[in-house]
């Protein structure tokens, strides 16, 4: 089983496009009430779909960058805004999060070796029974 992609909703396609390609997204599919695009690397992809009424999501979709730093400097000398710097966060990725033009929460990460293979992984699943 693979993940195919994440959708949010979002009240304007034509903002929501140019946000996400600012991010660094590739545009592949574009209609009146739906945007998808793929990510420059690893080839997974991320759409949004207009809704009257958007709401904000509480789940917060994962962008990993192999520099973070310097990404969240491009992507700031281009307009967005993050709300902090990049930080070393307790469970070893180092993060900077912003949010979409309609408030769904975006997190830019880089976790080196910890990013599947974290100290505390659990080894054997059948012990958490």
């Amino acid at each position: 089983m693979r993940l195919n992609q994440v959708t949010v909703a979002v009240g304007d396609i034509e903002r929501s496009v140019r946000f996400y390609r600012t991010l660094g997204l590739e545009l592949v599919v574009r209609s009146p009430n739906h945007a998808r695009f793929v990510c420059p690397e690893g080839r997974s992809t991320f759409s949004v779909h207009r809704s009257d009424r958007p709401v904000a999501s509480t789940t917060v979709v994962y962008f990993e960058c192999d520099d973070l730093d310097a990404t969240v400097a491009e992507l700031e000398a281009a307009g967005l805004r993050f709300d902090g710097a990049p930080s070393d966060r307790p469970w070893s990725w180092r993060e900077a999060r912003l949010a979409d033009p309609d408030g769904n929460p975006i997190c830019l990460f880089n976790a080196g070796a910890h990013r599947i293979d974290p100290p505390w992984r659990v080894v054997d699943p059948s012990t958490l029974a």
